[in-house]
């Protein structure tokens, strides 16, 4: 039996890119999330998929970086979760949608974990307070031994 890890990257609409051919951008994507290689899997999906809304540079740079932090408490302390990124359109607005999900310990007092320098991990404690900061709407669902979801999205300034 084969020791290799599972990934999953699944994108309904893929984006072609042909002269001549409309141009379909990718509505959405989900990444299994169980290692550093799938952090940056996540992030440079997210990247792509944010960049073909017309987001700035620097929002660009805000999705990663949102990405990265959720990604990476998925592995840090549920060890196994899923990054689903979404494009969405809302009346005039466009944006992506970024959604964090984990079947771990849950978190037991998040407000606490939503105050800066908080941290169960000798980290900064960055984590969910700059996530929050960084993106336009944010939701925190959680549970003792049933997992968390964090959802998030941020907007086009354009």
């Amino acid at each position: 039996m084969s020791d290799e890890r599972q990934r999953s990257v699944r994108t309904p609409a893929s984006a072609d890119l042909s002269v001549g051919k409309a141009v379909k951008i990718a509505q959405e994507a989900r990444i299994l999330i169980q290692s550093d290689l799938d952090i940056v899997e996540a992030r440079q999906q997210g990247r792509t998929m944010a960049s073909q809304l017309g987001f700035t540079s620097s929002e660009l740079t805000l999705v990663a970086t949102t990405i990265s932090e959720l990604a990476r408490n998925i592995v840090a302390y549920a060890n196994r979760g899923e990054i689903t990124l979404k494009l969405i359109n809302h009346s005039e607005r466009r944006g992506i949608v970024v959604i964090a999900s984990d079947e771990g310990p849950g978190i037991r007092d998040v407000s606490l974990a939503l105050q800066d320098g908080y941290s169960t991990s000798r980290s900064l404690g960055m984590g969910l307070p700059g996530v929050r900061r960084l993106m336009d709407e944010f939701e925190i669902e959680t549970a003792l031994g049933q997992g968390t979801k964090v959802t998030v999205k941020k907007w086009t300034s354009v």
